[in-house]
Parts: C-alpha cells; structure tokens; sequence
C-alpha cells in the first residue's frame, strides 16, 4: 500500500501577511473588550474611560540586525523606537514597553549593559517606563522581543481601513534615507570582509546612515493631530516601504491610490547617493523600508489645514479600488506599484 506523501508548504510562499491570515483565521473574539485584535499597527483593548493599545515585534541578529555595523546601545535604542512607531500609527501615546532577550554566551554582561543603556535612552527621551520582560539562553545570537503600551479614547484611535476615495495621502518625514544607510554600511562590511584592513569610509554620510541606524518615531505628528482636532481617516507606521504599506492600507480599506513622484519628499543627501549607487530615488523611497514615518490619509477638510502644518507632505490621492495603486511619474505616466518593500520570509 502506497504511503500518503505530506503537503510541504514552504513559509518563504505565503509571505508574512498570508502566513498571519492563516494561522489566526480561526481565532474568534471571546471578549468585548477586545476592539481590535490581529491585523493592524497595534491591538486595541477597551479600558474604561480609554483604550490600551498594545503592540509587539521581534529583532532577530541576522535577520533584522548586523552585529558587524550595528552598535549594541544604537540597537537598544531602535527596538524601543520600532515598536513605539506602530503605538503612534494608531493615534495613540506609548506609555509603557517590556523588554525580554535572548542572549548567546557570545556576549558579556558588559555588552548586554550597552544594550539597555540604548533602551534607557530610548525610554528617557519618548517618555515611556520600561515595566517587565524576561532574559533567557539563547544556543545562538542576540533575539530582543519589544511589547509597547499606549492610550487613546476610542473615538481617536486610526485604523488602516478607514480611507475613501478622495482622501488626500501624505507622510511625515522624507523617505527612502535608512534604505541607503543600510546599502552603504553593507558595501563597507564587505570590503572589510576581504580586506579588514581597508579603512572604513562611511564617505561623511551622516544623514542616510543614522536613519538606518539610529531613527526615529514620528510623535511629534499626533501631538499635532491632538493640537488642530484632526483625526486621519487612516495610518500606518513606514516599516516596510512606502509600497508595501500603502497596500496595506489599500487592501483594508478596499480602495485604490496614486502617488505624485514629484511630492514624495526625499533628502538631498540621500538622492545623490542613490544616484552614485546606480539607483533610481524615488525606487529607494518606494520600496526601502524602515524609515519609521507616518503615512496617512485625511479627508479633504483636513487636508486643506495639513498643508499648512509643517513636517507633513502631501503625496496622493485615494481613489476607486478599479484605478488600482500607481505613481504617476513626473511626465504624467501611471506606473503599478507593487509590494517590492522589505519581506519577512
């Protein structure tokens, strides 16, 4: 009797999204206060007079970080700002995180203190307490796993299937910097990888390597969403690419967009490297990742007072979910925009 051959289904198929899709499919909502569970920035728990929102990531060493270019107390630092970054696209304040770590005999105690001092700072400057984790062995590298709490009354928090069709898109910082800082550390890692002697010759781009290394959460954004009563009709934080993220909103709020090449707003530093790296620009901005700013959507009240504010750009229009998602390039020609940003599997 012939043996029944096992369906293999590789992760590296499904794709980070589809993967979740599955797993949780099932899942059923057992309580009220549950507002929102798996799907967005963050989930949403409804406390009383406000709602806890709560969000989660893991920081795999060789996978998410390079221990070769990455300074331990630079990393500390990030993972707080990468998971503060998903409190603030739900509109709401980060208040607490927890920390836990997996950590191989590789390193010292004195190296795990560089971490936390990167934590610490983190916390200091974001106004959140550090309240729990867990540390553990790890049979190899570093793992750091980053829990972060915030607040927001219900009728505040931003969802990504909240935009319709005439909704104005903009983000709050220039994109497409930490993509190139991670594309020349990773040229210099080479070189000394054939030749450790070679001198390190970052070129004085400050700019573009400290966004890879060292960014930022966009706070200041919804301390001015708070200031001028303006609520988006939808956000995401810009983890995975501008592309990959305006889907995301795109497919929840089953709707479709273009983006004007001409406003996405890229730094001057950044361009001229991305040429002298053979690149196109607005590719890098389109699909680099990790540049932790704020994409959102607002109706066209909003928009108009948006415009005024500073540190926001306006960069599309939601349109019909049947026009699809598209640049229209700066001679006036739509181009598809797919999910080319970063992938999980």
């Amino acid at each position: 009797m012939q043996e029944e051959v096992q369906k293999r289904t590789e992760i590296n198929e499904l794709g980070e999204f589809a993967l979740i899709q599955l797993l949780t499919s099932e899942f059923v909502k057992q309580q009220p206060s549950t507002l929102k569970g798996i799907g967005d920035d963050a989930a949403v728990i409804d406390a009383a007079n406000a709602c806890t929102v709560v969000s989660t990531d893991l920081l795999i060493e060789g996978i998410h970080f390079d221990l070769m270019y990455t300074p331990l107390k630079h990393l500390g630092y990030k993972s707080i700002v990468v998971n503060l970054s998903d409190i603030y696209a739900m509109n709401a304040i980060p208040t607490q995180v927890t920390v836990s770590i997996a950590v191989s005999n590789r390193f010292s105690v004195e190296a795990i203190e560089e971490l936390y001092e990167g934590i610490r700072r983190a916390c200091d400057f974001y106004k959140v307490d550090l309240v729990g984790g867990d540390t553990t062995s790890s049979p190899k590298g570093l793992v750091i796993s980053v829990t972060a709490i915030g607040r927001q009354v219900k009728e505040k928090i931003v969802y990504r299937d909240g935009a319709k069709p005439g909704d104005q898109i903009f983000v709050t910082g220039e994109i497409g910097g930490a993509y190139l800082g991670l594309q020349i550390l990773e040229r210099e890692k080479q070189i000394f990888l054939e030749d450790s002697k070679v001198k390190i010759d970052l070129e004085n781009q400050k700019y573009v390597v400290e966004r890879f290394l060292k960014p930022e959460a966009s706070r200041i954004s919804v301390f001015q969403f708070a200031k001028s009563e303006i609520i988006p009709t939808s956000m995401i934080d810009l983890s995975d690419g501008l592309s990959s993220d305006l889907l995301h909103i795109c497919t929840q709020s089953k709707c479709g967009a273009v983006i004007f090449e001409e406003n996405v707003p890229i730094n001057t530093e950044a361009q001229l490297l991305a040429i002298k790296f053979n690149l196109d620009p607005i590719t890098c901005a389109l699909n680099g990742g990790e540049d932790y700013e704020l994409l959102f959507t607002a109706n066209e009240a909003d928009s108009e007072k948006l415009r005024f504010l500073p540190g926001f750009y306006h960069i599309g229009e939601i349109a019909e979910v049947s026009q699809g998602v598209k640049l229209r390039s700066s001679s006036g020609k739509f181009h598809p925009i797919s999910a080319q940003g970063w992938k999980h599997f």
